[in-house]
């Protein structure tokens, strides 16, 4: 089930051939199954069934009206690139003791750590499949993104090293750990439509572009928006104890006032968990120059992307990629 599709299309034969296209990856997705063990097969259709935006696929069909989108290998690849999602979000929630995901319970807090890891496996083993059919190349490019989502996850997980700069550091966090596949589903979308080679690096490199924004505009979001306008709760990351761009920021710039230094006291020491600390921790956080900073962050990312975009050829899935930068930055503004 897709929840919303994230981009306002301005052609509308195009929006119609893409959404066609996300119901048969949606169709596809549902036949995911291990056909002799009937838990394996439950809990990998639980997470599908939750739904999501599938914004990963959508790129792959994208990046495909660049060259023959009928092209069959378009549908497996999207296919592939959920699939591979959708298994770091079983072993995400794993490391989080996630206890629900997209509204659900958790796999892991339904059956248990063991089943979710394995669950998520078998997820990968499924698209491995799907790509070992879509030969070679196809294999090459996921297992080198496969391997930048486990650098990023595990740089992550351990910390920057000792005089790394806390804010590099995140950044190649979110370069690996998100961009890396979204920068693959560009990439599948115009490799596997026959697009030039160069149309498919452009697109990769956009993509790329737009993921990180995309992940940099959610830590702004995290802090800047209310429920009503976000649909998210107010400091999450925050109440984690998660380092986002603001933090980061706010944490490294001068202490030159008293709301200043009550703020760094409330990012650097503070247990957030505590709703009155974190409402004055948001206030605070609201009114510095650091959200500003995060916001030119992601304005420099999307000018990337979009300098990537405007050089491709001038086709209806052009327009909607700028759009998808227009709806990135109009999300934080």
């Amino acid at each position: 089930m897709i929840t919303a599709v994230p981009v306002e299309f301005l052609d509308s034969a195009l929006e119609a051939e893409v959404l066609d296209d996300l119901a048969q990856v949606e169709d596809a997705l549902a036949t995911t199954a291990h056909p002799d063990d009937e838990l394996l097969t439950e809990a990998s259709r639980h997470l599908i069934a939750a739904g999501g935006k599938r914004f990963r696929a959508m790129l792959v069909l994208l990046a495909a009206r660049f060259g023959d989108p009928e092209d069959p290998r378009v549908i497996r690849a999207a296919t592939a690139i959920e699939l591979t999602h959708l298994a770091t979000l079983f072993h995400d929630d794993v490391m989080d003791e996630a206890l629900v995901r997209r509204g659900s319970p958790s796999v892991n807090s339904r059956w248990g750590n063991s089943v979710a890891i394995l669950t998520g496996d078998f997820l990968f083993a499924q698209a491995s499949q799907i790509l070992a059919d879509l030969g070679p190349q196809a294999v090459r490019i996921q297992a080198q993104t496969f391997s930048r989502l486990v650098t990023g996850q595990m740089a992550e997980t351990v910390g920057p090293r000792p005089g790394q700069d806390p804010l590099d550091f995140y950044m190649h966090v979110i370069t690996e750990k998100t961009g890396s596949l979204i920068a693959t589903s560009g990439r599948f979308g115009a490799l596997f439509s026959g697009a030039p080679a160069q149309i498919a690096d452009r697109i990769a490199v956009a993509c790329e572009q737009l993921g990180v924004a995309w992940q940099l505009s959610d830590d702004v979001i995290d802090v800047a928006s209310d429920s009503a306008q976000s649909g998210k709760t107010p400091g999450t990351d925050l109440r984690q104890g998660v380092r986002t761009l603001p933090v980061l920021y706010a944490l490294r710039s001068a202490v030159t006032t008293s709301a200043d230094a009550r703020l760094r006291w409330l990012l650097d020491g503070a247990d957030l968990t505590q709703q009155p600390l974190l409402e004055e921790a948001l206030r605070l956080l609201r009114g510095h120059h650091a959200m500003e900073e995060s916001r030119a962050d992601v304005l420099h990312w999307l000018l990337g992307a979009r300098n990537e975009i405007m050089a491709l050829p001038d086709v209806p899935a052009r327009a909607a990629f700028l759009a998808l930068c227009d709806f990135v930055e109009k999300r934080t503004g």
